[in-house]
């Protein structure tokens, strides 16, 4: 049916032209795996885990691995899937294709509440889909949320380790130079904790295909109105490691 937006012109046809399961082999990944957005976690991990390159597969922009390590005695895949939702969903079909079906994804995002500190760890409960890659999976719709046992398995992990978190709702968004005090100010009245890039992509994906799938992040710069204020939050190392471990955790309990 003719919308006035091509956005809002959902096909519900399961299978694409290039339907990744036609085209890509699977090889036997784990069942669970990581999704990593920290560059030099992912290379830190490789070299001090020795981890397995299991398929690279190559894009413009050059290779883009899947590894596997073990941990407490069972397979984990990981992979570091680009930034923003468009390569990221692309990149996760190509993973699930390969053979993987339990996703616990680690990353950063922007505080929409200056109380939320450089660090604390968010667990979003559901996605305001403000990106374009969640229309091409699911009807339209304002919000698209992560699987329940991937968000419950993440708390347990976090309450055992006695990790504070704050739940909450993301906002997805393409434009991280387009968040006008307008849009904060119209996120934060609906409930919006946290502003990122791929979240309601991911998880669009996910229901689509039928994988579990939710996530974990820390808050990084604040972007909650007045002034923007980076916070160094890149350079929160540690705190990076850390949560890849926790998703690691969790995923494997899933």
């Amino acid at each position: 049916m003719i919308q006035p937006y091509p956005i809002l012109e959902f096909d519900p046809t399961p299978e694409a032209l290039i339907e990744p399961g036609k085209f890509i082999q699977p090889i036997g990944a784990p069942e669970h795996c990581v999704i990593c957005f920290f560059h030099e976690v992912v290379e830190k991990v490789c070299a001090e885990r020795q981890a397995k390159v299991l398929v690279e597969n190559r894009w413009e922009d050059g290779p883009h691995p899947l590894y596997e390590i073990e941990m407490h005695g069972q397979r984990l895949a990981f992979f570091h899937p680009g930034v923003g939702a468009a390569p990221a969903a692309a990149r996760l079909e190509e993973v699930i294709a390969w053979g993987c079906r339990k996703f616990i994804a680690c990353g950063g995002c922007g505080v929409l509440d200056k109380d939320i500190g450089v660090g604390h760890v968010l667990v979003p409960t559901s996605a305001v889909r403000d990106e374009g890659t969640s229309y091409h999976y699911l009807p339209p719709g304002r919000e698209v949320g992560p699987s329940l046992g991937g968000v419950a398995a993440i708390e347990k992990t976090l309450l055992a380790h006695k990790v504070p978190y704050l739940p909450g709702k993301a906002w997805t968004t393409d434009a991280p130079y387009r968040e006008t005090p307008a849009k904060i100010q119209r996120r934060q009245a609906e409930g919006c904790l946290m502003v990122e890039m791929e979240a309601a992509a991911f998880f669009a994906v996910a229901q689509f295909r039928g994988v579990t799938l939710a996530q974990i992040l820390y808050g990084g710069d604040d972007v909650s109105g007045g002034e923007w204020d980076n916070r160094d939050w890149q350079d929160q190392t540690s705190v990076r490691e850390k949560l890849f471990w926790l998703a690691a955790e969790a995923c494997l309990s899933l």
